[in-house]
């Protein structure tokens, strides 16, 4: 956590982003480090977490972490805790809660709210387009032989 907390320190010297650092651990080592980078990549994705997990499954060769967990200096949002879940991580730790990063405007509540509301109520508008076409491609997938359980 130290780890994490330390990357956070860094970044915002730095002035990558916010005051956000992660690492992934297996067995007791480091084996993915990522802090905040929005604002030096101009990518709203360039979260903590996101890039831990990525550094991880590019040291460790493969997009499922199972085995490893999470430590981030911040209870992840949304979309990194299900960065999280998609890459089979065994258990998640954090220092800062969700409502501390609010009060110095990281408020993500609002995201969770969306989430839960039905489509036709959430702010940002859906839609869909081109289905028969979508599906041709998810039938390719299926017959490549190149298919991998996620």
């Amino acid at each position: 956590m130290r780890e994490a907390i330390h990357l956070a320190a860094e970044g915002v010297r730095r002035g990558d982003g916010g005051p956000f650092g992660a690492v992934v651990v297996r067995a007791g080592e480091i084996v993915g480090r990522g802090w905040n980078r929005v604002v030096a990549d101009n990518d709203p994705t360039a979260h903590a977490e996101i890039n831990a997990i990525r550094d991880a499954c590019r040291r460790l060769g493969n997009f499922r972490l199972t085995g490893c967990e999470l430590y981030s200096a911040c209870e992840p949002c949304p979309m990194c805790l299900a960065a999280a879940y998609w890459a089979r991580l065994e258990q998640v730790w954090y220092g800062a809660t969700a409502q501390d990063a609010a009060a110095i405007g990281f408020d993500d509540s609002h995201i969770l709210r969306q989430i839960g509301q039905p489509e036709e109520r959430r702010l940002l508008s859906h839609g869909q387009l081109l289905r028969d076409e979508a599906l041709a491609v998810f039938r390719l997938w299926r017959e490549s032989g190149s298919r991998v359980d996620y």
